[in-house]
C-alpha cells in the first residue's frame, strides 16, 4: 500500500494529542506509586509483559538514561535489535518507546493507546501506567532480541516493576531526589530504587554512598542476587586517550563516550559492565567502543549551534543545553563547565515545583554572571519565574525572571554585548528535562 500523502500526517498528530490528553484524565493524581492498577489491565490485555525479549532494568537518581542509552548503542552496533522504554520525553510522546532502534510511529501508537483505554474501561489509572502498558503490548508484538526498561519514579512501586525476571538490573547513583515520593533520606530512597533487584538476577551498581550500597546489599542478600559494584567487581576511570575499564581479569581499553562531562565516563562505565554481564548476549568490545562514540541522548551537555535562540545570542557565543534537574546533576554540570575553555558564562534556568532549586543551583552560582528564570511553558508543575528568580538568588546568583526563553535570551545577549564586548561568551540552558523539551521544539 502506497504510503499517505504528507498532509495525512498531521491530523494523526493532533488525534494522539487529544488521546494523551484524555488518558490523563483517568486519574486525579499524576503520579499515584501502586502496582495493583497497572497489573490490572494488564492483565486484561493479556499479560504482554510476560512475552517480552530479555528484559534490562534500570534505576537510579542520575545517570539512567545515559548509562541506558549507552547500552542499546553497544547492542545495537553488536547486531541486536532493541527495545527502549524511557521517560520523559523531549519533544514528541513517541520518543519514549523505541521498536527495534526506531521511534514508534503515530499510527502505530495510536492504535496502542485507543486499545489500552478501551479495555480499561474508564477505570482510575495513572497516564505513566497506561503508557506503559502500551509500550509492553509493542514489545510483546515486534520481534527483537532485548528490552531496554528504564524506571520513571523510584523502583518498588515503579510502573516497570512488573516483569518477574529481568536478564539483569542496574542501579545507578542515587541521591536525594523526589522526597515527597520516596523519602527524605537516602537509606529510604535506596530502597525504593533496590526494589527493582529479583531473585538469583544479578545487578551492577553504579558509584553509591554508603547508607544507600547498605541497603542495596541488604535487599540483594535477601533476594540472593549477585552484585556487581562500582569500586568493587568493576572500575573505570578516565584515561590521557580514553577510559579504562576492568572487571576481574577483564582490561578494556576504550575511546571516551561522546557525551560530555566526567559523570558521562562512570555512566557509560555502568553500561560496558551491563554490556559485559548480560548473559546470552556478545557484545564485543569493538562494538561496546563503536557505541560508546556513536550514542545519540539529546540534552545532555548538548551544543546548539543553529536555530532561532542561537540567533538572538552576539555571533560566536556558546549555547549549551542540559537536562540537569537535581543536585547530584548540578554537581556534574558544575565539574562539566570547569572542563570547557573558561567564558563568561550566564544561566537560562527553569524547574519543576518537586525539585530542589537551590540544590541544582547551589554549584552552578561560582560559574556564572548572572541568571535568566522562566516558568516551563505548559508545565503546570513549573516553579515560577520568580520562585526560581529567589532561590536563584538565595545561593548567590545574579538572576532575574524572563517571561519566556526567547526574552531570556535576548537579556543575555543584551548583556554579553554590554558586559563582555566582543570577548567570547556561552550560555547554558538548565533545570529539567521538561525546559530542555520545550528548548529543542522552540529553537527547531
Amino acid at each position: 500500500m502506497a504510503p499517505p500523502p504528507p498532509a495525512a500526517a498531521e491530523p494523526n498528530k493532533d488525534h494522539l494529542g487529544i488521546i494523551l490528553q484524555r488518558l490523563m484524565a483517568l486519574h486525579p493524581k499524576a503520579i499515584d506509586l501502586s502496582l495493583e492498577r497497572i497489573r490490572a489491565l494488564l492483565a486484561k490485555l493479556g499479560d504482554p509483559h510476560l512475552a517480552l525479549p530479555p528484559v534490562f532494568h534500570v534505576a537510579g537518581s542520575k545517570g539512567k538514561g545515559s548509562t541506558t542509552a549507552f547500552l542499546r548503542a553497544m547492542a545495537e552496533v553488536a547486531g541486536y535489535r532493541v527495545h527502549a522504554y524511557t521517560s520523559p520525553h523531549l519533544v514528541r510522546f513517541n520518543e519514549r518507546i523505541r521498536l527495534a532502534g526506531r521511534l514508534i510511529d503515530d499510527e502505530k501508537l495510536i492504535a496502542l493507546l485507543e486499545h489500552c483505554e478501551r479495555i480499561n474501561a474508564g477505570q482510575p489509572i495513572t497516564f505513566f501506567e497506561i503508557t506503559t502498558a502500551a509500550a509492553y503490548l509493542a514489545f510483546a508484538e515486534i520481534p527483537a532480541d532485548l528490552v531496554l526498561l528504564e524506571t520513571g519514579l523510584g523502583g518498588v512501586a515503579d510502573t516497570t516493576n512488573v516483569i518477574p525476571q529481568p536478564r539483569l538490573t542496574a542501579i545507578t547513583p542515587i541521591g536525594i531526589d523526589h522526597v515527597a515520593f520516596l523519602g527524605d533520606t537516602i537509606a529510604k530512597i535506596a530502597a525504593a530504587k533496590a526494589g527493582i533487584i529479583k531473585p538469583g538476577v544479578p545487578c551492577v551498581v553504579g558509584p553509591q554512598p554508603d547508607e544507600a550500597m547498605a541497603v542495596i546489599a541488604a535487599q540483594a542478600a535477601a533476594c540472593r542476587a549477585p552484585l556487581i559494584r562500582h569500586g568493587r567487581e568493576w572500575t573505570v576511570r578516565e584515561t590521557a586517550d580514553g577510559m579504562l575499564w576492568r572487571q576481574g581479569e577483564q582490561d578494556i581499553r576504550l575511546p571516551r563516550p561522546a557525551l560530555l562531562g566526567e559523570h558521562q565516563i562512570v555512566n557509560a562505565g555502568t553500561a560496558v559492565t551491563c554490556a559485559r554481564n548480560l548473559a546470552g548476549f556478545d557484545i564485543p568490545p569493538d562494538a561496546i567502543a563503536h557505541g560508546l562514540r556513536g550514542v545519540d541522548w539529546p540534552a545532555r551537555m548538548q551544543r546548539l549551534n543553529k536555530g532561532p535562540l542561537v540567533d538572538i545570542l552576539p555571533p560566536g557565543t556558546e549555547l549549551w543545553l542540559d537536562g540537569a534537574h537535581n543536585a547530584m546533576a548540578g554537581v556534574a554540570l558544575a565539574e562539566t563547565l570547569k572542563i570547557l575553555p573558561p567564558k563568561p558564562t550566564w544561566l537560562l534556568a527553569g524547574m519543576l515545583n518537586t525539585k530542589d532549586a537551590a540544590g541544582l543551583l547551589r554549584p552552578l552560582a561560582p560559574l556564572m554572571r548572572g541568571a535568566r528564570c522562566i516558568s516551563i511553558p505548559g508545565e503546570i508543575n513549573s516553579l515560577s519565574a520568580e520562585d526560581l528568580t529567589a532561590a536563584a538568588r538565595n545561593v548567590g546568583l545574579a538572576a532575574a525572571p524572563a517571561e519566556n526563553a526567547q526574552a531570556a535570551m535576548r537579556q543575555i545577549a543584551e548583556t554579553i554585548r554590554a558586559e563582555a564586548a566582543s570577548a567570547p561568551a556561552r550560555v547554558v540552558i538548565t533545570g529539567s528535562l521538561y525546559l530542555a523539551g520545550r528548548i529543542l521544539a522552540e529553537n527547531s
